[in-house]
Parts: C-alpha cells; sequence; structure tokens
C-alpha cells in the first residue's frame, strides 16, 4: 500500500482502539453480561484448574441450561479458543485482569476485522468503498461495544473475514493453486478457527463459494485442492460436535435458537430485525439511506454478486437462527461486516461523485446525515456499558472476601450467573430446588441482593454472615 493509505488505515484502526477502552476496566455486570460471565467463566477455570480443552468448565453447576443436572459444571459450546487466549495472555502477561483480557483479545479481533474488511474491497477494486467501510466497522456505537465485550463472536468474524480474503488472494494469485501456498494454508486455518469459534460461520461461507464457483465455474467440482480444503475446515467441527455429545449437561439447549414462538416471519420478526435492530440500534436511522444507495450504486456484476454472497449469507443465518436474533441482539455482531461493505459501497459513490462536480452540498449533507446517524444510535447503544445492578458486584467481592474459596454459594438472580460469576464460587444462580436439596448438593452460602424484610426471614433458619442493604449473605451450614 502507499504511504497515505497506511496512514488513514491506521488513523481508522487508531479510531476502532481507543473507543473500544471505554469502560474497559469495568466488571462484566453490563449489557448481555449473563452471556459474557459464562464466557469468561470457562476461562477462569482454565486459570484455577489448568488448560484442558477437551473438557471446558465454569462455575454454574445448575440444570438451568440444559435440564440435567450438572455437578461438573461442564461447558461444552463453541471449542473454547477464545478461551485458551484469554486464560493463556491473562496467565502469561499477569499485567491486566482476567476481564481485561477477555476484552483485550475481543479489540485486537475486531482491529483484524476491520484491516480484513477493507482489504476485501480494495481486492476487488473499491479502494474509497473499503476505507469508509472499514471507518464503519470500527466506528459504529453498536460496533465499538460489541467489539470489547467477552464472548467469541468477534473472534469468529474475525476469522471469517481473515479466511474471505486469504482464499479470495490465493485465487487471484493463480500459482497453480498450489495447496502449500500461505494463503491457501491461512485461509484454511482460519476457516476452521471460525467453525470452531462459533458453527454459525457456517453461514458465511458463501462468499468463498462464490470465489470458487467466480473462478472455475462447474469445473470447480473437479479440484481436488477444494475438496481438500472442505474436508480438513470442516472436520475439526464434526469431532468437536461429536465429542461433545458424551456430556448433554453440558450442552445449553439449542432448539428455541431457531424458531421459539413460531417467531420467523411473523410481523413482529421483522419489526425486531429489520427496524428496531438494524435501522434504529445499528444505523441510527440516518444510515439506511446509505445502506439503500450502496445496494444501488453501479459496479461490475461479478463484483455485486461477490459483495451480494455476504447479505444472502446474512439473511440467510438471520432467517433460520429467527428466535436466537430476535431474542439477542449480539447475535448481529456477525451480520455488521455485511453491513458496512454496503454502506462502504454507498459512501465511495457519493464521493466519487463529488470528486468529479465537486457538490459542496451533497458533502454537507452527507456530514450532517452522518453525524445524525451517530447520535442516534449512540443514543440506544451509550446505556449499554452501564452497570446494571452495581449490588452484585459489591456482593461478590464480600462473598469472596469471606467464604472459603472453594465453597460453592447459591448467589440467587433469576437463573442469570453475572452474580454468579461475581463472588468468584462455583454454585447456582436460582433456587432450582429447595434450599434442604441444594444443602445436600453441596452449596455452603446463599447470597440475596437487595433483600426485603421477607428475606430476612431466613435467618430465622440460617446463620446471617453480612447484612446490609445491597445484599445479605447466609450461612447454609450454621444455625443462627
Amino acid at each position: 500500500m502507499k504511504k497515505l493509505e497506511w496512514i488513514l488505515l491506521g488513523v481508522i484502526l487508531l479510531c476502532a482502539f481507543f473507543t473500544r477502552l471505554y469502560r474497559f476496566d469495568g466488571p462484566i455486570a453490563d449489557w448481555h453480561s449473563w452471556r459474557q460471565a459464562d464466557t469468561s467463566s470457562v476461562s477462569r477455570n482454565f486459570v484455577k484448574n489448568g488448560f484442558d480443552l477437551l473438557y471446558p468448565t465454569y462455575q454454574d453447576l445448575s440444570n438451568v441450561p440444559s435440564g440435567i443436572d450438572n455437578p461438573k459444571g461442564y461447558r461444552f459450546v463453541e471449542f473454547p479458543i477464545y478461551n485458551a487466549f484469554q486464560a493463556g495472555t491473562f496467565k502469561f502477561f499477569g499485567t491486566f485482569t482476567l476481564e481485561e483480557w477477555g476484552r483485550i483479545i475481543s479489540i485486537i479481533s475486531s482491529l483484524f476485522a476491520t484491516v480484513f474488511i477493507y482489504l476485501i474491497l480494495k481486492n476487488r477494486g473499491y479502494k474509497i468503498a473499503g476505507f469508509a467501510a472499514a471507518f464503519f466497522y470500527a466506528t459504529l456505537p453498536f460496533s465499538i461495544y460489541y467489539g470489547r465485550t467477552i464472548l467469541p463472536d468477534q473472534t469468529m468474524v474475525a476469522a471469517s473475514l481473515g479466511s474471505i480474503y486469504f482464499f479470495q488472494t490465493w485465487l487471484k494469485k493463480d500459482l497453480g493453486f498450489r495447496i502449500y501456498d500461505l494463503r491457501f494454508i491461512l485461509a484454511l486455518v482460519l476457516t476452521a478457527c471460525a467453525f470452531l469459534l462459533k458453527p454459525y460461520a457456517l453461514f458465511f461461507t458463501l462468499p468463498i463459494i462464490y470465489l470458487t464457483f467466480e473462478k472455475f465455474k462447474f469445473s470447480a467440482f473437479k479440484k481436488w485442492q477444494l475438496w481438500l480444503f472442505l474436508i480438513i475446515a470442516i472436520a475439526p467441527l464434526i469431532f468437536w460436535r461429536k465429542w461433545i455429545m458424551q456430556f448433554p449437561e453440558g450442552i445449553p439447549a439449542s432448539d428455541w435458537l431457531f424458531n421459539g414462538g413460531n417467531i420467523r416471519f411473523r410481523p413482529a420478526f421483522f419489526r425486531w430485525i429489520f427496524f428496531e435492530r438494524i435501522t434504529k440500534l445499528i444505523l441510527g436511522y440516518f444510515g439506511i439511506g446509505f445502506l439503500i444507495l450502496g445496494f444501488m450504486t453501479k459496479i461490475k456484476k461479478q463484483d455485486f454478486l461477490f459483495f451480494l454472497s455476504f447479505v444472502v449469507s446474512s439473511l440467510t443465518y438471520i432467517f433460520v437462527i429467527a428466535r436466537g436474533n430476535v431474542q439477542h441482539d449480539y447475535y448481529q455482531i456477525l451480520i455488521i461486516p455485511s453491513i458496512v461493505i454496503f454502506l462502504g459501497l454507498g459512501i465511495g459513490q457519493i464521493l466519487q461523485n463529488y470528486k468529479k462536480k465537486r457538490n459542496y452540498f451533497v458533502l454537507t449533507a452527507l456530514f450532517i446525515f452522518l453525524i445524525l446517524m451517530y447520535i442516534f444510535s449512540w443514543n440506544l447503544v451509550k446505556d449499554y456499558f452501564n452497570i446494571n445492578n452495581p449490588s452484585i458486584v459489591k456482593a461478590g467481592m464480600e462473598v469472596d472476601r469471606l467464604t472459603p474459596k472453594n465453597a460453592k454459594v447459591i448467589a440467587n438472580y433469576n437463573g442469570d450467573t453475572s452474580f454468579l460469576y461475581q463472588t468468584n464460587r462455583s454454585g447456582w444462580a436460582s433456587f432450582e430446588k429447595p434450599i434442604p436439596e441444594m444443602i445436600s448438593m453441596g452449596a455452603e452460602y446463599l447470597i440475596l441482593i437487595n433483600p426485603s424484610e421477607k428475606d430476612l426471614e431466613i435467618g430465622k433458619t440460617y446463620k446471617i454472615v453480612k447484612n446490609s442493604t445491597d445484599y445479605v449473605i447466609f450461612n447454609l451450614r450454621q444455625k443462627p
């Protein structure tokens, strides 16, 4: 790249990096803290108990996720690549907290994703659109927040985009398609990692499929290199899914993610996904115009079909995982690259027209609409950074200080493990059984937050260790 390109991309990456440091040292008690806590809990157990990637565990011993009692605390979802990085960097460097290292991994992943988005567009000859798309990925408020959360999704997106970029360059070089070419190896490794990080990455292989058919047409089926790529890329995911079936107690129920409540294609489904999330939350109303303009931009047919493959991947993912996308806005992390690519194409079209006609009115309107877009989006996203219930943090610190390190606790939070995570103890996040039964299962302490008079009556049966307006801690093995 030319020096000016390096500088501009560097400025975008600096914007991405520094904006993601906002409330960097905050506890896992912000938006979607439940899923973040579960992720970081696996990493915490790696630090405590050693790195056994085939038997990941976390603090939750309940039957809430899977419907089956889970006394060993197994956690079998995605293969714990993200957790290994989080725990490994924490143990190796020892400078930041475990939670901060989780955020660093996500931030670094989002920076790589930003670079790959630019390179993918540039390789098709859309440099200005590439810079614009990278800028949006770096600075959209939604992207900023989820670019520093403790979730594997951002790392999966970076791996998926990296695989597309390196596969694209491997085909473009036309070196006889040697499998020992570094680009082929990187594309293969990143694809396999993306699948392991989140199986939803399978939906986002359509750009690679399009690139293959763009290059070879139907003779692609005769290319043994491509069959080798497919087999090696998907084999680790198949082995992992087969392995975890031995531990049903550690596999959260997931059938509801597809179409729970028969939400798919209902009016509410379209309102939540395309208006509440994409139009309002992600694009701040005004960005929808740039997105539409991106679809109307006149570009080469094969380029448009390539970019459209990202959108089709995203729509397929949304429609198949319908309930999950409605239920959780963090599921839309995966579709942000598709959105910013067409935002970039739209902005690129405006800037190219300005370059030709020097219409300052259009340029002024562009900046006004961009500012309004960011204002409206930030107004919705800013509360995501807030600590939803400070009492769980205060109570968790006291439990960690007052109870034995190996104590099992009931941190009642209606099944939400955010509170349990704050205690740094294994146990249960709800009253899944009567207290005497939970005591027989190993429960030693009970913690309630913002206790009422009725809650304090438990002190007539079990000893109160500490009581405040924010929390009360009971010793379930001692009488008052």
